[in-house]
């Protein structure tokens, strides 16, 4: 039986998005959950277990997380330099993978430049990426 990461989260605010990577990375069975937030406030929490995540249920750690850069509100930029500022067992060994639309060289660049930031991938997300990504930062788990 092979090893399964504990948690990806996706942070995108666009539904069909979500529904398809959800279906994709549940098809792949490389993770035994899969969490959907749709805005960086709400990654936020999740990630801290405060506002709509203070239940006093556990959520589980990602391990990976795909961010979108365009959202309402808070976009992704915004979010990791909050993420940023989390104390390091909120963050720690997580890889953090952009996931977007955008065709501006100035966000790829800005994303290499993020400490943060372990990869840049285009939409939509297809099985190789997941497996190149897999492969690269959790080989144990292909």
């Amino acid at each position: 039986m092979k090893q399964k990461l504990m948690c990806i989260l996706f942070i995108d605010d666009d539904e069909p998005t979500n529904f398809l990577n959800r279906l994709l990375v549940q098809e792949m069975d490389c993770a035994h959950h899969v969490e959907v937030v749709t805005s960086g406030v709400e990654a936020l929490e999740y990630l801290t277990g405060t506002g709509d995540f203070s239940n006093g249920k556990m959520n589980p750690r990602p391990d990976l997380i795909f961010l979108d850069i365009n959202m309402p509100g808070m976009d992704g930029w915004e979010f990791l330099q909050h993420y940023e500022k989390l104390p390091p067992n909120q963050k720690a060994n997580i890889v953090m993978v952009m996931l977007t639309t955008s065709l501006n060289p100035d966000d790829e660049h800005a994303a290499q430049k993020n400490i943060e930031i372990a990869g840049f991938e285009n939409k939509p997300l297809d099985p190789e990426v997941i497996k190149k990504i897999l492969a690269r930062f959790f080989p144990e788990v292909c």
